[in-house]
């Protein structure tokens, strides 16, 4: 049996310690598997009880390899690992720079064959207004295969604006 010196151990969790911080976007990146919804509305609901959840594994369940989401301002993301990066940022509290908290609820909605169009609203104790946009969703074979929001989460007013933890 080998008796590591304090000095051999502190350099062993050091090591350990720097691989789990680089690791861990990784690890907490993993793609769920798929899960195909039986109509277009079924998909649009999974994906506001996602979002409203804060539920990163779920809102990727939906999307195939190949999406598409276009935003305001001209922001595009193309793909699903693209699209998770960005979604891994939204599932965080307000105080981490997401959005957990809102409950968004469908107030209209109109469906175009296999497209589903919603105008929306988000609500929340701590915004100061509720908060209002619209979507399109672009389902195919029970997933959804693209998005077209007014979604910017830069315009939430927030009772206390969220700090970012120092690092």
């Amino acid at each position: 049996m080998q008796i590591l010196s304090h000095s051999s151990c502190f350099l062993a969790a050091r090591r350990l310690a720097t691989l789990c911080f680089v690791c861990a976007p990784l690890v907490a990146q993993t793609m769920p598997p798929l899960k195909r919804q039986p109509t277009p509305t079924k998909v649009v609901e999974e994906h506001m009880a996602a979002f409203t959840g804060c539920d990163w594994p779920r809102l990727m369940a939906q999307f195939p390899e190949n999406v598409e989401f276009f935003g305001p301002n001209g922001q595009v993301i193309h793909g699903k690992a693209a699209l998770g990066q960005m979604f891994a940022q939204v599932v965080k509290l307000p105080s981490q720079g997401g959005t957990c908290g809102l409950k968004v609820i469908a107030e209209q909605t109109f469906i175009v064959g296999d497209v589903i169009n919603v105008q929306w609203r988000a609500d929340s104790p701590l915004l100061k207004e509720t908060y209002r946009g619209a979507d399109a969703y672009e389902t195919h074979k029970g997933l959804m295969a693209a998005q077209v929001t007014t979604w910017n989460p830069a315009e939430l007013k927030w009772k206390v604006p969220p700090t970012l933890p120092h690092k």
